[in-house]
């Protein structure tokens, strides 16, 4: 009864590889006989003297042993050795000296045998489970996925594919505001594969510039065909974005094809990230230029540039620097990201504003110096500069608090007032 029940546990063993592990033919053959052959040597120190056939089809294996024949009296190595009386049973004829070739029936091993090959067998199974995930995705790093959301964490978001492969959206990968409900799908870029200990994980992104870059390569035709090249993407996501393209085509405006009448190419993706503003720009390799642009919808005057450390000052008419400073400071923010310049923002003074200016310094009885050198180190060098710069430039720029930048500036307010 005991070796019925083994033979039924090694058949199931095929019937469940062969059944729920999605593999081609020649895998499952090589797997399984290795993992025979792993099992008899760990029995008996070496598998050379064994010939493995797998029949996945019908779920078992045929297993030949070749031994020796040797003298009744001589047989030290069971495994290997055959007595001359034995071998005759197998066949009349067999001589000393003569190998014989015997079916085995793996299930004689005994239960730790075939649990042995069980154990081995899941082991292969998972290590090739892992190398196939790793391939199917180490070459799709950065190309758009869609996949169902299987369960919701605090940290990150388990999603599966179609082929129930686990994806993982770490918290600091989503957009502010994404929010999902199990079974929905979700899309997102393959930001990197790690690998560590042949124990695949799959990073997703929704924040990454190349997912946004691939829903425009996805939302505008010309941009597929290559007509329009995508030279630059810089975001802060789910707030705003700019886009720099470039048209090898003069017939084709750049920023139109991607725009879209009345922004109908772009409207599907500002949805997809939960209205994120997106600036379309025209590239150019004038750096110069490019600022401009850059720091659209903003007019600039002109601009000063440290090709070297890659710094611009950019002055403008005090009607354009909040403008160029957006939104807590986000378009000066992209524009800086965009261009990899960093750009500081300067008000345009008159001749006459130049005369009943005051220097910084000289407030340094109502003002801590450490405060007045930390406004110097923008650029604003003068009360009037600073009152004609923005609040939050100040807060951000010169890293000072909101209480302290609203007490410059009531001083330095206080200071014309008196005129």
């Amino acid at each position: 009864m005991a070796k019925k029940e083994q033979v039924v546990d090694l058949i199931s063993t095929f019937q469940e590889f062969k059944e729920n592990k999605n593999i081609d033919r020649a895998t499952l053959i090589s797997v399984l006989e290795e993992s025979f052959r792993k099992v008899i040597a760990g029995m008996f120190g070496s598998d050379d003297n064994y010939n493995v056939i797998v029949n996945p089809d019908k779920g078992d294996c045929e297993i030949y042993r070749s031994r020796l024949v040797v003298a009744d009296d001589e047989v030290t190595d069971p495994n290997r050795e055959i007595s001359l009386t034995d071998a005759k049973k197998v066949e009349p004829d067999y001589e000393i000296g003569e190998e014989v070739s015997d079916r085995v029936n793996f299930a004689d091993f005994g239960r730790r045998a075939i649990l042995n090959l069980r154990q081995t067998l899941a082991s292969k199974i998972l290590d090739l489970e892992h190398d196939n995930l790793y391939n199917k995705y180490k070459d799709q790093v950065g190309e758009v996925v869609a996949a169902e959301v299987y369960q919701v964490w605090k940290r990150e978001t388990l999603l599966v594919d179609e082929d129930n492969n686990e994806l993982l959206l770490p918290k600091s990968e989503q957009i502010p505001g994404d929010y999902f409900h199990k079974g929905e799908t979700a899309r997102a870029v393959v930001l990197r594969v790690d690998n560590a200990n042949n124990n695949p994980k799959i990073i997703l992104s929704r924040t990454s510039p190349v997912f946004l870059e691939r829903l425009l390569e996805a939302e505008v035709p010309e941009i597929n065909d290559g007509l329009i090249t995508i030279k630059k993407v810089a975001r802060i996501p789910g707030e705003r974005a700019k886009v720099a393209v470039e048209s090898y085509d003069d017939r084709i405006d750049p920023v139109g094809a991607c725009v879209g009448v009345k922004g109908s190419r772009v409207r599907g993706i500002v949805r997809e990230l939960h209205n994120e503003n997106i600036d379309v720009v025209n590239y150019s390799s004038n750096i110069d230029l490019f600022i401009r642009r850059a720091l659209s919808p903003a007019t600039v005057t002109s601009v000063e540039l440290n090709v070297e450390e890659h710094k611009a000052n950019v002055y403008l008419d005090a009607d354009q620097v909040s403008l160029a400073i957006g939104k807590g400071g986000t378009n000066i923010k992209l524009a800086s990201m965009l261009t990899e310049y960093t750009i500081d923002v300067f008000r345009n003074v008159n001749e006459d504003e130049q005369e009943d200016d005051v220097l910084l310094d000289d407030f340094a009885d109502e003002i801590d110096q450490w405060v007045i050198d930390a406004i110097k180190s923008i650029g604003l060098d003068t009360a009037k500069q600073v009152l004609g710069a923005s609040r939050n430039m100040l807060i951000e720029k010169a890293d000072l608090e909101e209480d302290t930048v609203d007490e410059v500036l009531r001083i330095l307010n206080e200071e014309f007032e008196k005129e």
